[in-house]
């Protein structure tokens, strides 16, 4: 679904991405482990064209997008949940989903699977995104990416700042996406023992390369933990 080819970034002098090349296939959890100021979050931006690759190549669904815009990601069918999620706090929880519906046409309702994976977001509807807890914006963060029906979806460390029972709805529910065969997930995270029980396969990032990879189900026989407390 997405294929990354001898990715290179830059920031000033500092060579931030090199040459990064993976994959993340349709109906797998794809999980970005490293340390933190390793490049996890400028790699996803540079995904997302926030910021221009400096080399290399960014392929979705078979077609070449290292230059495109923004938003043609999105409409292309990529949703992104920042770091820090970044709802907009004055709008209220059925305006902010309705931000995700934007490349939809007009009047489609909210899916129906937001509300099942996030009983909460139902709840609270009239309620202004900046009134609710950090886990209840990150179920809306995650919630606002997949209104528009994504089939890759790239998640920033969701885990961040969140209460353990948050956590765990956080994990069904990525779990029943990438279940369903429909998308791709690419997510990035700290949490070992979070990023362990999702990952179908594993990257781990060390000064801007990708320094191990396999099986998610290696991960312990492969010493990624260890590996990450060096």
């Amino acid at each position: 679904m997405l294929k990354v080819d001898a990715l290179n970034q830059y920031y000033g002098g500092s060579h931030i991405l090199r040459n990064l090349s993976f994959e993340v296939p349709l109906g797998q959890v794809t999980t970005l482990l490293g340390r933190n100021g390793v490049g996890k979050t400028t790699l996803l931006k540079t995904l997302m064209g926030l910021v221009p690759a400096a080399g290399g190549s960014i392929s979705f669904d078979g077609r070449e997008i290292t230059r495109a815009p923004s938003w043609e990601r999105v409409r292309a069918g990529i949703g992104y949940v920042p770091q820090g999620r970044e709802i907009f706090p004055r709008l209220t929880v059925a305006e902010n989903l309705q931000m995700g519906l934007a490349t939809r046409p007009r009047g489609e309702p909210v899916p129906e699977r937001i509300f099942g994976m996030f009983p909460v977001l139902r709840q609270m509807l009239a309620r202004r995104g900046g009134d609710l807890s950090g886990g209840q914006q990150q179920q809306l963060a995650i919630g606002r990416a997949l209104a528009f029906g994504p089939r890759l979806l790239i998640l920033d460390e969701p885990t961040e700042g969140i209460q353990p029972s948050i956590i765990k709805d956080i994990e069904r529910a990525i779990r029943s996406l990438a279940e369903t065969g429909e998308m791709a997930i690419l997510l990035v995270e700290q949490y070992y023992d979070f990023a362990r029980s999702l990952a179908d396969q594993y990257l781990v990032m060390e000064r801007g390369e990708i320094v191990m990879r396999g099986a998610g189900a290696e991960m312990d026989a492969d010493g990624v933990r260890e590996a990450l407390s060096v």
